[in-house]
């Protein structure tokens, strides 16, 4: 089944806070470069590639030297603002050495649930990706409260920029190697689903909180953005993503990850 993955032309990306930086809330820069590297190689052969990225609040409150992650509403919206600056400039600045270009896309569910909104956003990801352009889409943290609480570290709304874009493929990076039939964190004998055809009930029942105080999202968020993608069909799967240079191994078939088969 995993063999028809490097088939695949339009992929999404996402990429989760904790995966992006360093236990100390600061930006892993080395690790964001890798995946500018591994996404303009791809770019190169031909792929599309979308990125939906997390971490604006945290290069904000790090930025702004917050002791703490904002835990009220207004203070993550204004480390939101300083930090999507922040963020977008280091994308830029990674991928023009790959010589590719990014552009930035902050999107909020009015938008996603506006059918004219959303079919001017989804012109807007097609020409970019006709130009050869990276997308880096993120939720407008800045002026809605709604993400904050519900999109969760941006799960739904990759799976919901999937789903707009038709893309034909979801890999969501984070800091666990992929579904366990038990939380591995305090259960050593975990074992790891390698191919999923249908979300279960015990599934979901085990499906924990954010693994780390920097991420909001969880297994729980994940497996919801799962379920949104089997019901358009399109499969998904969720890998380790200390080392981004996974995504190559992903789409050349090796069985890394938990695969969330559409079921063909």
């Amino acid at each position: 089944m995993r063999n028809s993955l490097k088939l695949h032309k339009r992929i999404v990306i996402k990429i989760g806070t904790s995966t992006l930086t360093h236990p100390n809330g600061k930006l892993n820069l080395r690790r964001i470069e890798r995946l500018c590297f591994v996404i303009s190689d791809l770019c190169n052969q031909g792929k599309e590639m979308l990125l939906v990225t997390s971490g604006a609040i945290a290069a904000g409150a790090d930025s702004l030297r917050l002791e703490h992650r904002p835990r009220d509403i207004p203070g993550k919206q204004a480390a939101s603002a300083v930090g999507q600056a922040i963020l977008m400039q280091i994308y830029q600045r990674f991928f023009s050495l790959y010589n590719r270009q990014a552009a930035q896309i902050l999107l909020t569910s009015d938008v996603l649930d506006n059918p004219i909104r959303k079919q001017n956003a989804s012109n807007t990801i097609n020409t970019l990706l006709s130009m050869g352009v990276v997308p880096i889409i993120n939720a407008n943290d800045t002026i809605t409260t709604e993400e904050i609480n519900e999109i969760s570290d941006n799960d739904t709304l990759s799976a919901r920029v999937t789903v707009l874009t038709e893309s034909n493929l979801l890999i969501m990076l984070s800091d666990t190697e992929g579904l366990y039939n038990v939380n591995p964190r305090s259960a050593p004998q975990a074992a790891l689903y390698y191919e999923v055809n249908t979300i279960t009930p015990d599934m979901l029942e085990n499906a924990g909180e954010a693994g780390t105080t920097l991420g909001t999202g969880g297994m729980a968020t994940k497996l919801n953005a799962v379920q949104i993608l089997m019901g358009h069909n399109i499969d998904s799967l969720l890998a380790q993503g200390e080392d981004p240079g996974i995504i190559w191994r992903i789409l050349e078939g090796e069985r890394l990850g938990t695969y969330f088969s559409k079921g063909d």
